[in-house]
């Protein structure tokens, strides 16, 4: 089997075909995975309104989620609520490296970087 020409950061084409993977696939399990990751409230919308930030349901998370294609790699972007007490560094980097690892197992996509963006930090029991 040929090494895969990736041409968009959804569609790769191999000696068999091409395929195409859905960008809301993509987001969708971006979401879910970094979803199970301890000490991660929820997905936050992008935009902070008047210094307070959104948490999305699991219908939305795809919201809190940006992926970018550089140089036929991936970017993905997470936009998060933590928990009150964790440590912020721990859980950013088992996010991080739990949403690299599936995503590249799944797609057979290079990812280069995820990005965690951490919009707010929820005080109640999660």
């Amino acid at each position: 089997m040929k090494k895969q020409d990736v041409k968009l950061p959804n569609e790769m084409v191999t000696e068999f075909g091409k395929v195409t993977i859905a960008e809301e696939l993509l987001t969708n399990l971006v979401g879910y995975v970094a979803m199970e990751c301890y000490g991660l409230v929820g997905m936050s919308s992008r935009k902070i309104k008047d210094g307070i930030s959104e948490l999305l349901g699991r219908d939305n998370l795809s919201k809190g989620i940006e992926i970018k294609l550089e140089k036929d790699q991936l970017i993905v972007e997470l936009y998060v609520v933590l928990g009150y007490g964790i440590s912020i560094p721990e859980v950013a980097y088992s996010i991080m490296k739990k949403v690299k690892e599936t995503l590249e197992q799944v797609t057979g996509l290079v990812v280069s970087r995820v990005n965690i963006n951490v919009q707010g930090i929820q005080l109640e029991d999660y």
